[in-house]
Parts: structure tokens; sequence; C-alpha cells
């Protein structure tokens, strides 16, 4: 099992998450942040850090980002680490209100 970051955090990117991940598992992308499988330990600290709920333990996706477990390990793969807390995106709190997001990610596939 992995922790997977969904649609909720693209436009977003707030980054508690990143503060309390022991391992380093994160990396940022221009529009969200993505956890990478391989590095993941399954602790779960992260999930309640996300001020939007955008992370999931890997069994209890939504059915609609399943997606995002595929969009996680790919660019996780492509972006780098971050391993500390940063400002969320400039309109964030705007952001976090907005449903379907994914056609925002370039990168990412539709599913």
């Amino acid at each position: 099992m992995t922790y997977v970051v969904t649609e909720a955090c693209v436009r977003c990117k707030y980054t508690d998450c990143v503060a309390v991940c022991p391992v380093d598992c994160f990396h940022e992308g221009p529009e969200f942040l993505v956890i990478d499988p391989e590095g993941c330990i399954d602790c779960g600290v992260c999930v309640p850090e996300c001020p939007i709920g955008a992370i999931y333990a890997e069994p209890d996706l939504p059915p609609d980002q399943l997606g995002f477990v595929e969009i996680n390990a790919r660019l996780a793969a492509e972006w780098p680490v971050i391993d500390a807390a940063r400002d969320p995106l400039p309109e964030a709190d705007h952001w976090a209100e907005v449903k379907d997001k994914r056609h925002f990610l370039a990168e990412a596939p539709t599913v």
C-alpha cells in the first residue's frame, strides 16, 4: 500500500504534508505534489496534515481518483523531491474549492 496525492491538490500545493514526512517521498511539480510510491513507508502522517483532504491510502481512493496512482508514480520519477514546507500557490484558497481540476495537468493523462 502507498499514499496518493489526488486532484484536490491541483493548483493548491499546500505543503503541510511535506513537513511531517519522515522519508522525503514528496515530489513537487508546477501545479501540485505527488508521492513516490517507492519511497512511501505507508506511515500515513501526511493525511491529517493536508488542509484540503487531498491524500488517501491507495485502497481508500475514490473511484474517480484511481488514475492518480499512476500519475503519482510517473511524475515522482520526473519531478524533484520537496523536503521542506513552502507557501502554497498564490490562489490556493480559491482552487481548494474547485472540483474537476485534472485537466490543468498537462502531464497527466485523462483517465
